[in-house]
């Protein structure tokens, strides 16, 4: 591997701003990411006059599937109204958000641009759930995997299947996660699930007693999603709450060379370390319990910022489903193998533990549009450090954060650590 190499010039957040995520049948990407950018715009302290944004990266899926529209990213520059500036889709699975941000974090270290947007879209709903997973699908290593019968639920099953043989897990652990990003989510207004699983089971007995049903038997959280009725298995072990959802959103930052930020605020968060790896599809991996790219893609964005780790205080990394979560928490070096479920378990991964991870709800119940959610991440992360997080906001100092950002089932990841100068 060559040499982690540091950025030759300083990058900066000064926006972060994201649409509502949801299910939305009246609205398309373009009107997502017209809601995204105007937040943004609203968030930069000192203003925002697009005409100084030199140029676009747009990470998107698929929304010649999702849509049947390619050729997003003008379309998409021309909905915020940034003609003629050049603009790129960038598509890397599920990681084409975290990937559209490297690529704006490169243009602006390379010295090509002072001021660059970055954002993420993607309208999925408007297909049904076997479209939306057949075009998911296209993410795999299609004539191996694909034609073999598996789904995404079925490869991240097979990772936790694997990890729970390998660990002593039990499916009772994932829970734990779902627990947790809903609770986060609970408090985040932009999440597609805004709920608790507590509140989502008690409507559930709300509506059955309202339809003059006999009421649900559940006394716990833990009887709901114990119930095939309430929670059935998606793909053993995972069940419906140990999946992200189908969403649509949209999501946008706002980059700029270090000796420009304080046109835009005095309180910049500097994106200080960047890496990016690959890998083969999942069939020819030699283990399921854990993703090299990520371990790999963290380790480069750690040497780049000079840090490790331990100096990490929140990090909103992929979890599409909750093992997701918990091979995360592992492979970035939070906690050894086969120990991030107890981490879970025991809370240190909660908004108010050691680790904070997905303080926003995560993939799981802020919502995945998948195009977008890499660039979501950062708005997160953007807001936790600048204390604008609201009720959801983690307390004490965020002086370093980190995102992580998997394509498929782990082909590629993204990472990238911020730091709060003041």
């Amino acid at each position: 591997m060559p040499k982690t190499k540091s950025l030759p010039r300083g990058v900066a957040v000064v926006g972060a701003g994201m649409s509502k995520f949801g299910a939305f049948p009246e609205k398309n990407s373009r009107d997502l990411f017209v809601e995204a950018f105007k937040e943004m715009t609203k968030s930069v302290d000192k203003g925002l006059d697009p005409s100084v944004v030199e140029s676009l990266y747009i990470g998107n899926f698929s929304s010649d599937q999702f849509e049947h529209q390619a050729h997003i990213a003008p379309i998409l520059t021309d909905a915020v109204g940034l003609l003629p500036r050049p603009a790129v889709r960038v598509e890397d699975a599920c990681a084409s958000g975290g990937a559209a941000l490297r690529q704006g974090v490169m243009a602006i270290a390379s010295g090509m641009y002072d001021v660059v947007l970055v954002g993420g879209a993607e309208k999925m709903t408007a297909l049904n759930t076997a479209q939306v997973t057949e075009a998911l699908a296209a993410a795999a290593d299609v004539p191996f995997e694909i034609s073999a019968g598996f789904t995404f639920p079925g490869f991240y099953a097979a990772m936790a299947s694997a990890y729970m043989h390998r660990y002593g897990m039990k499916s009772e652990h994932l829970m734990n996660v779902a627990i947790k990003n809903h609770d986060n989510a609970s408090h985040n207004p932009y999440a597609q699930f805004s709920v608790t699983i507590q509140k989502w089971m008690e409507g559930r007995i709300a509506a059955a007693i309202k339809k003059g049903k006999p009421a649900p038997t559940w006394f716990t959280i833990w009887d709901f999603l114990h119930d095939e009725a309430g929670n059935p298995t998606v793909a053993w072990p995972l069940r419906l709450f140990d999946c992200s959802p189908v969403t649509d959103g949209a999501a946008a930052v706002l980059l700029v060379a270090e000796e420009r930020m304080r046109e835009f605020t005095d309180h910049p968060i500097h994106i200080i370390g960047s890496g990016q790896a690959s890998d083969s599809a999942l069939h020819d991996r030699p283990e399921l319990t854990a993703i090299p790219a990520a371990k790999i893609a963290a380790n480069q964005a750690f040497e780049m910022a000079g840090v490790t780790a331990k100096d990490i205080r929140i990090a909103e990394v992929h979890d599409c489903f909750t093992i997701a979560e918990v091979i995360a928490s592992e492979d970035i070096g939070f906690f050894a193998p086969g120990e991030g479920f107890k981490a879970a378990e025991d809370g240190v991964t909660a908004r108010n533990g050691a680790k904070p991870i997905n303080t926003s709800g995560g993939l799981k119940a802020k919502g995945h549009p998948v195009g977008a959610s890499g660039v979501a991440q950062a708005v997160e992360v953007f807001k936790q450090m600048r204390g604008q997080a609201g009720e959801r906001q983690v307390t004490g100092d965020v002086p370093v954060a980190l995102t992580h950002n998997v394509g498929a089932t782990g082909s590629t990841c993204v990472v990238h650590v911020y730091e709060r100068r003041n």
